[in-house]
């Protein structure tokens, strides 16, 4: 049996944890980090590929107008909205190793279907079938981390992982400016379908790496993981127990009413969603360049260079994601990140707004700058994923299905409200998106103050009560005999009140 060496930081913020357990998290990270990084980056390749497919021909010779890209959006975010809860509660019963990567490989045989497609009423079926199955890797991995990881390694462990997005993005801009220039018409395929097909055997070939690369759950290890033994199992359940925090476990449909009935789900749904939709300004940065002409009204970019140059705006990305994240752990605080992040980003609203509606007024060269801006301030998910984690852990159903709620609610909401919002037809002059986005920052910025104030009045107490009482079991156990996990434990408090906070006594509730 390991022994029972608590996690502290001391004066100085050096870590102390015990060499086994610094073992442990460089597993985690080689292979359960490693695996949804990666994962992450090719499903963002995926995602964002249709817009770059779209500025370099697709739009062209698939006859396409109007605003049929955004509904290419609009039925991939409708479908995997509809997928996304039901994906985490299946996630409970299913082995991750099996649900996460058998989903990866199958989008990406329909990501390759797309390079077959003639019309937009094909990519609008095959983008239906995406959104299904590309809905579980995001939330699914998400979840796994506030399994694996405690509070002052998840920050940044879900800063790096959703990183990858942009990484994605970058890549996927280079991918087409490369394929433009190289692949264009190489056996009769036009660059932007070679993308397409490139995408779809990146995808299939790192999908069947996850059936041995993902832990699974620490109370139920993936027997498959070569990498993963039984000390680290033991080692991995005792600091869910130190750090306060409850053994997964199956969804019921107890868990589901208590989610529902509490206030958590709804509040942090819509402070995400607000997060989301209010810095969402950037992902059109390729429209508004394709739009932008020369005097003599030809394009003043490139299709490859209307690829590349957001890539910039990716690598800032990238950068400041890592940022907030390692100062968030670093700091142990999730919202005053938060908070700043949402005042970086209503710079660039207030200056696109005038922009938009008076563009003389302006110089050019500011709406370049708001574009790029907008991407320092992309880092919010981790940091509003990690409070939740702080916020309730001792009830894992309920973060479960907050993540897929929150999640779900965004691409709901997003698969109608960009059309109206962000119509490709009004690039790059929008009438209401940067105004909308604006006001949405100034409503993150006021839930985020509601949300500390309730946390340190209401919910911290509860929780340090709670967690004294599960230490003291811990101790008591091993003085006792055989080790008793965290779930064992939970399950006695539940049965006969022996602790004053049951984990699942509403503690998230005011």
């Amino acid at each position: 049996m390991v022994s029972f060496k608590p996690f502290r930081r001391n004066a100085s913020n050096i870590d102390v944890r015990s060499p086994e357990e610094k073992a442990l998290v460089r597993r985690l990270d080689i292979f359960l980090m490693t695996f949804g990084c990666i994962s992450q980056v090719i499903k963002y390749l995926d995602q964002q590929n249709i817009n770059n497919a779209y500025v370099s021909g697709m739009k062209e010779d698939l006859n396409l107008f109007g605003n049929e890209l955004n509904l290419f959006t609009t039925y991939f975010n409708a479908a995997y909205c509809v997928m996304l809860i039901p994906s985490q509660v299946i996630l409970t019963y299913v082995r991750p190793s099996y649900w996460l990567p058998g989903l990866e490989i199958a989008w990406g045989v329909l990501t390759g279907l797309i390079a077959m497609t003639t019309n937009a009423k094909q990519v609008y079926a095959i983008r239906v079938f995406l959104g299904l199955c590309e809905s579980s890797a995001w939330p699914g991995m998400m979840t796994l981390f506030m399994y694996w990881y405690t509070p002052t390694e998840l920050a940044k462990r879900m800063g790096f992982y959703h990183s990858c997005q942009a990484v994605g993005q970058m890549l996927s801009g280079a991918m087409q400016a490369a394929i433009t220039d190289t692949l264009d018409g190489r056996n009769g395929l036009a660059g932007w379908r070679w993308l397409f097909v490139i995408n779809a055997i990146m995808t299939v070939i790192w999908g069947f790496a996850g059936f041995v690369m993902l832990p699974d759950l620490p109370n139920r290890p993936n027997p498959r993981a070569f990498w993963f033994k039984k000390v680290h199992g033991e080692l991995s359940l005792e600091r869910l127990a130190r750090n306060g925090r409850a053994e997964p476990k199956r969804m019921t449909w107890a868990g589901v009413k208590r989610t529902f009935s509490g206030w958590v789900v709804y509040f942090i749904a819509i402070l995400y969603i607000a997060t989301v939709l209010g810095t969402y300004g950037y992902v059109y940065f390729g429209l508004f360049l394709k739009s932008l002409k020369n005097p003599d009204g030809s394009a003043r970019w490139t299709v490859s260079q209307v690829n590349a140059i957001p890539i910039g705006g990716s690598a800032i990305n990238v950068v400041f994601v890592w940022i907030w994240a390692l100062l968030s752990d670093y700091f142990e605080t999730r919202w005053t990140l938060i908070v700043l992040q949402a005042v970086i980003g209503i710079v660039p609203c207030i200056i696109m707004s005038v922009w938009t509606t008076h563009p003389l007024s302006v110089d050019l060269s500011a709406a370049y700058a708001s574009y790029f801006i907008s991407y320092i301030c992309l880092g919010t998910a981790p940091l509003i994923f990690a409070w939740l984690s702080d916020l309730i852990p001792q009830d894992p159903e309920a973060r479960s299905l907050v993540v897929g709620v929150a999640v779900a609610g965004y691409y709901a909401i997003s698969s109608w409200s960009q059309v109206l919002v962000w119509p490709a037809s009004q690039a790059p002059f929008y009438k209401y998106g940067w105004q909308s986005a604006l006001a949405l920052l100034v409503l993150v910025i006021i839930m985020t103050s509601i949300l500390r104030f309730v946390d340190v009045r209401y919910l911290l107490p509860k929780r340090e009560e709670f967690r004294a009482a599960l230490e003291e079991d811990i101790v008591a156990s091993k003085g006792a005999g055989p080790s008793v996990s965290a779930g064992q434990i939970e399950d006695r408090h539940r049965i006969d009140g022996s602790s004053k906070v049951s984990p699942t006594s509403n503690a998230h509730e005011v």
